[in-house]
């Protein structure tokens, strides 16, 4: 995760998320965005987080983390026991991308989706100039990154359209300003609200 872009992040998710609402962040790294959503929204959060340097981190921040890897799944959590489910910046580094959305959908009523949208018209460049992309968005060298499935904002809308999951709202950007037209190639980021209730 890079600093503009979650800034950015973090103004749709915590106008999103209503007060008093229980929220599981996951991937929450440290705990900067429960503990806005704590402290602005009154949530009722927890964070799921691999990296115990983080988990520790995130505990001093004074959130309710639990130290598991995704990848294994959301079993230890009933249905619909949150209002959202957070996956801020990390759905790129998911190897069963398909399982972490239904996952998520299962356990909240709605779902919060980022990830740095690989159609952006820098990224394009940088391919048609025979290199992979280094961005703010996604500032990783080729041999060095965690991230394995890079889509676009149309990916994603596909994605969502063949498994009837429901886009209840998008947001786009780029350096913190909001994009309105022609997305997919202007937007940096893009955040999604997703449900799978009509």
């Amino acid at each position: 995760m890079s600093g503009a872009l979650v800034r950015s992040d973090f103004d749709v998710i915590a106008g999103w998320v209503q007060r008093g609402e229980r929220v599981l962040d996951l991937g929450c790294g440290e705990g900067e965005l429960l503990r806005r959503l704590i402290d602005v929204r009154g949530v009722r959060g927890w964070g799921v987080e691999i990296d115990v340097d983080k988990v520790i981190a995130a505990i001093g921040n004074g959130i309710n983390v639990i130290q598991s890897d995704l990848e294994t799944g959301l079993a230890d959590f009933e249905d619909r026991a949150f209002e959202h489910v957070i996956l801020s910046q990390t759905l790129q580094a998911m190897r069963n991308t398909e399982t972490i959305v239904t996952e998520m959908l299962r356990v909240g009523r709605e779902a919060v989706v980022s990830f740095p949208n690989f159609g952006y018209w820098k990224h394009r460049r940088d391919i048609l100039n025979g290199h992979m992309p280094v961005s703010e968005d996604l500032p990783y060298q080729w041999y060095d990154t965690p991230n394995i499935h890079l889509c676009t904002i149309a990916d994603f809308d596909d994605f969502c359209a063949a498994r009837d999951i429901t886009v209840k709202d998008r947001k786009v950007f780029d350096n913190g300003v909001e994009i309105h037209e022609e997305q997919n190639y202007l937007g940096s980021v893009a955040v999604y609200r997703i449900t799978r209730e009509k």
